[in-house]
């Protein structure tokens, strides 16, 4: 039985990562913006893959503030509740109060379930740059990259990225540290996230999120972070909202390209 176990999860899981070598869209970062645009995308039956650094996708969203699992989104956001099944209580203003874990939760299982690939435990660490576009990203195991191993890297090729990656931006950074880029964001330049303001940052979230070089989009907190916005804390409306919005322009991308 041992042997039979252990051939099964190999064979499963080579299988998956040979059929999303060359995909549609990768999106790095399994935050709520990464995980409701992998979900929005599949279910248009778009091919997407979802590469996370840690062992489980959800980001900051599992532990709510603090550790309290409770999370804010704003009124604007209850249709997409609503629509992937997530309950909420009203607080004031405008607020309604989502249980953590419920909602995380939900949006993992909507993306898989929609056939998002999801792949945890691996990182990116560059970007297949050609012809003064973003085409894909490579990748390594998580631990290997922690320990510094010296251990050569796989490629994942797509015709878009989306970097979802939250506050470290890592995909733009990668992209702009090791080639001469000129970015489509204020300044044409990636810029450092500001401190805590959450009105601002909620905007800013959804007004940044798009394309901002030939093949890279940004949503979340990566767009506040590229864009010089502020930080929001425990406030998820945005995030969300972004990952819908990142969903319908990449899909819109990919469709024009098809013509």
């Amino acid at each position: 039985m041992e042997y039979t176990i252990s051939k099964a999860i190999c064979e499963r899981w080579f299988d998956k990562l040979q059929a999303n070598l060359r995909t549609d869209v990768i999106i790095v970062g399994g935050g709520p913006s990464g995980l409701i645009c992998a979900a929005e995308l599949a279910r248009e039956g778009i091919k997407t893959c979802l590469i996370e650094g840690k062992l489980a996708p959800g980001g900051g969203m599992w532990g709510g503030a603090m550790l309290f699992n409770s999370i804010v989104v704003q009124a604007e956001v209850l249709p997409i509740l609503d629509r992937y099944g997530i309950k909420y209580l009203q607080a004031e203003q405008g607020l309604y109060t989502v249980d953590a874990v419920e909602a995380t939760s939900a949006l993992i299982y909507q993306a898989a379930h929609r056939g998002a690939a999801i792949f945890s435990g691996i990182s990116m660490e560059d970007v297949l740059h050609k012809d003064e576009r973003v085409s894909g990203v490579v990748i390594n195991w998580t631990p290997v990259s922690k320990l510094g191993m010296h251990v050569d890297p796989l490629s994942l090729c797509s015709s878009i990225v989306l970097d979802a990656t939250g506050h470290p931006s890592e995909v733009v950074s990668v992209l702009t540290r090791k080639n001469p880029v000129k970015l489509n964001l204020p300044g044409d330049t990636m810029s450092y996230e500001r401190s805590m303001n959450a009105e601002a940052g909620e905007k800013a979230c959804v007004e940044y999120t798009g394309e901002i070089y030939p093949g890279l989009f940004v949503s979340g907190m990566a767009a506040c972070g590229v864009s010089g916005s502020n930080r929001m804390g425990p406030i998820f409306g945005g995030m969300l909202l972004s990952g819908v919005k990142a969903a319908m322009m990449i899909s819109a991308s990919l469709s024009g390209s098809l013509k």
